[in-house]
């Protein structure tokens, strides 16, 4: 397998010294001697990103190979992929791998990865998946990753009980979310659910600048880096009403992660989260209801706007032939109808195939779908530049440490963050 030099060392420089991995124990079933065991590397560790998973583990028991899990959390996948790397530069790379967005192509081009042509003739993903995310997908027009999912990332939730009780009414836009947050606040609740790590900070920033930049000019700043809107006055406002938000949240937000942010909702704790609709896994899972226990609408502002992230998995290059069988199997399973309604019923999010009927799925899926389709013909379908699809790893990591810098020290002014900022987006392009 031949790799290219410099794109080896971009691979070496991302793996983060500071990442604590924590790996999960195997599924339960012990394989057979006649079953191949296939590791697999993923970051889904909460409770319902779990169930989620759990049918494609059992499909893969049923053709005869066994699934080896190989589950890091922590970091919204930054723990996972630094792993990842680690292990693949090692020479010791895990079968199969959840990676998205531009670190595919990184992956594809450096040799690693095993390309899936003869799925695709057999199966024409072509018709499948949705262009836009199938050039995610693909090196060379050949495809090298398989698609789970499509998550919606701007949306509020919200729990419709305490917005009765303070009086608020549900925001459809940033004016009237203060206005509500002020509400629930003097009734004595927390207005907005919100665990500080940079990667849920960035999340609640993304659906303020698509609401404030509008869709032309947030592609302009985050996906085209244009210096002009990058510094510009909406950028400032962006900043600020970011950081005006903060008065709203709880004093035990800091290191608290996403689904134990989403349980304050569950629990009647909280009013409001910005959140992407994986979130929608965690009330599955405690067994709520759509529209009495909790209530999914667009980020204010961003009614017309869909942030898109889609989970894959790619596989890694073995000349082991079981394992290779394996790997097909795997990619076979996932894009299957069955797989792709149980998966994503139980993660909140939609199939990547558009071609399926969700009338079994809930009103929030039903209405993302009809968002998706619309704003993919009005152009208003924006790669999240929270969750890996906009921005590349660099460029990434340095807007959260921007953000999150800004959002927690008062003392950082918004123009000193604007030009921080600039240079965070720009990071990929050094």
């Amino acid at each position: 397998m031949k790799s290219s030099p410099l794109l080896l060392c971009c691979l070496l420089f991302l793996a983060s010294p500071f990442a604590t991995p924590a790996t999960l124990p195997p599924i339960e079933s012990p394989p057979s001697k006649k079953m191949k065991r296939i590791e697999v590397l993923h970051w889904w560790t909460s409770g319902s990103e779990i169930q989620a998973l759990h049918s494609l583990k059992q499909k893969m028991e049923t053709t005869g190979h066994h699934w080896q899990d190989f589950a890091v959390g922590g970091l919204a996948g930054e723990s996972a992929k630094n792993t990842l790397r680690i292990r693949a530069l090692s020479g010791n790379p895990p079968n199969a791998a959840q990676i998205k967005g531009p670190e595919i192509h990184l992956w594809g081009n450096s040799g690693f990865l095993t390309p899936l042509n003869d799925l695709v003739q057999t199966e024409d993903w072509d018709t499948q998946i949705p262009a836009k995310i199938a050039d995610y997908l693909k090196v060379k027009e050949e495809y090298i990753a398989v698609p789970l999912n499509v998550h919606r990332v701007n949306l509020l939730w919200a729990n419709p009980m305490l917005f009765t009780l303070s009086g608020a009414q549900l925001p459809h836009s940033l004016d009237e979310f203060f206005i509500a947050a002020e509400k629930i606040k003097k009734a004595g609740f927390t207005a907005l659910a919100l665990g500080n790590e940079p990667w849920q900070e960035a999340t609640l920033f993304e659906s303020i600048a698509l609401a404030v930049l509008g869709t032309d000019d947030f592609k302009k700043a985050f996906l085209l880096g244009d210096e002009t809107v990058l510094t510009g006055e909406k950028m400032h406002l962006s900043l600020t009403t970011f950081r005006r938000m903060k008065q709203y949240t709880d004093s035990k937000s800091p290191g608290r992660n996403w689904s134990a942010t989403t349980a304050l909702l569950i629990q009647q704790k909280a009013a409001m989260q910005f959140m992407g609709d994986w979130a929608k896994g965690e009330f599955i899972a405690a067994q709520k209801k759509e529209n009495i226990d909790f209530v999914c609408l667009p980020a204010p502002g961003t009614q017309h706007q869909f942030s898109f992230n889609t989970d894959s998995f790619v596989f890694f290059k073995t000349k082991d032939k079981q394992i290779r069988a394996a790997q097909k199997a795997m990619a076979n399973l996932i894009l299957e109808p069955e797989f792709q309604k149980e998966f994503n019923l139980r993660k909140g999010s939609i199939p990547v195939r558009m071609d399926l009927d969700i009338h079994a799925f809930d009103a929030c899926a039903k209405a993302s779908k009809q968002a998706f389709l619309h704003a993919a013909k009005t152009d208003n379908l924006l790669a999240s530049v929270s969750h890996s699809m906009g921005l590349g790893q660099a460029g990434q990591s340095a807007l959260f440490d921007v953000l999150s810098r800004f959002f927690n020290n008062d003392e950082i002014t918004p123009e000193e963050s604007i030009r921080h900022l600039r240079a965070a987006v720009l990071a990929d392009k050094l």
